[in-house]
């Protein structure tokens, strides 16, 4: 199965902390949005799309990736992230851009989340929240995750 992770990760690196361990299950490599040719999707059996959470948004850098992506023909992808803070229900970043790639075509088949270490703002001054995360339990939750997706695109590409 061939995979490819899109990663953000800007101030911390937690979500690349959590795609290295993807990748490692998955085989896949994970790149920066800026270096994939979006055309080379469709060579992809898996693509996950990731990204720390800013201010309960996506980092803007995967945003216009997202909305440059031609029409996804069913190419199987998923969405993980790293947050300070748990996700808001109304707010939600995931459901936000999930919806996006599915309105493009793309079959969203699940999403991943932990925490992670958060030093913005005043945060930094006392050493940031969730210091140590994502942790050993988190990364192995991930690697979980990424062992059940795996499983599941190979029955489906099995089934056909």
């Amino acid at each position: 199965m061939k995979s490819l992770l899109v990663c953000v990760s800007v101030s911390n690196g937690n979500t690349r902390r959590v795609a290295d361990r993807m990748a490692g299950v998955l085989g896949a490599e994970v790149v920066e949005p800026e270096v994939v040719d979006v055309e080379s999707l469709a060579d992809y059996d898996l693509v996950g799309f990731g990204s720390g959470i800013y201010f309960m948004a996506v980092h803007p850098r995967l945003w216009r990736f997202v909305r440059r992506l031609p029409r996804g023909n069913g190419i199987r992808v998923f969405t993980f992230f790293t947050s300070g803070a748990r996700e808001l229900p109304l707010l939600g970043y995931s459901r936000r851009i999930r919806h996006q790639l599915a309105s493009k075509g793309f079959a969203v088949l699940d999403s991943f989340s932990c925490r992670g270490l958060d030093t913005v703002g005043p945060l930094r001054l006392f050493g940031g929240v969730n210091k140590g995360r994502p942790n050993d339990s988190d990364l192995d939750r991930a690697a979980a995750f990424a062992t059940r997706l795996c499983e599941r695109v190979v029955r489906a590409q099995s089934a056909s």
